[in-house]
């Protein structure tokens, strides 16, 4: 049987809303950091990402930082009380049923996010995904610094980052599925041999339209 990879994006696509800025929002809610400037620039980069214009490494660098000010443990308990809180609730009975029609067919399920790790590889494991491609928050002597390891996987990034995880397994992409919301991902949706729109937003549901590509809803 062909083993075919089934990538997922993450935001708005497999959950219901965006990790990264609802990351931001909850740090806001809990005085981890200043509620004005950081909400604002959070909205402006979302705004941009919107746009198609967003400048990833300095969306990283602002993403990150509230993880070099306070003790490693303690971001971790944050976080796993914003998942439960605010993540838990995005993940809809669609988006599992999805999972498991590719566990069912035996595909190699795969999640590539722009969303830094540190918010979304616990949420790959909520969703029972093994496999997962996201900035990797650099770490020295058990600090984090602030900053990523390598490219990011975010728009032609993310098809960078996925030849290099196929040479590391020994896969490619026939039979291939990526399901995405959002037209940043179109370098990736023109490489696989199934692209999916999944509530997209306007421009990717034009493109899809215009080039006979599925589009579904995973909204309950």
């Amino acid at each position: 049987m062909l083993v075919a990879l089934a990538i997922f994006d993450l935001d708005h696509t497999l959950i219901s809303g965006d990790s990264d800025h609802a990351w931001g929002q909850y740090l806001v809610d809990r005085q981890l950091v200043d509620a004005e400037e950081h909400q604002r620039r959070n909205d402006e980069f979302y705004r941009q990402y919107q746009a198609g214009d967003l400048d990833i490494h300095a969306y990283l660098a602002f993403a990150l930082a509230p993880l070099t000010r306070y003790p490693r443990e303690q971001m971790e308990a944050e976080r796993a009380q914003f998942i439960q809180q605010r993540i838990v609730p995005l993940i809809t009975e669609r988006s599992r049923a999805l999972i498991q029609h590719h566990k069912e067919q035996q595909d190699q399920l795969l999640i590539i996010t722009a969303t830094n790790g540190f918010v979304t590889y616990p949420i790959a494991a909520e969703l029972g995904i093994e496999d997962i491609i996201a900035p990797h928050p650099e770490e020295i002597d058990g600090r984090y610094t602030g900053r990523i390891v390598g490219e990011p996987s975010f728009q032609q990034g993310k098809v960078t980052r996925l030849q290099q995880w196929m040479e590391d397994k020994g896969c490619d992409l026939a039979g291939s599925f990526f399901y995405s919301d959002s037209h940043n991902d179109l370098p990736l949706l023109r490489e696989v041999s199934h692209p999916v729109a999944v509530d997209p937003d306007d421009t990717l549901r034009q493109y899809a339209q215009q080039h006979g590509w599925d589009i579904i809803s995973l909204r309950d």
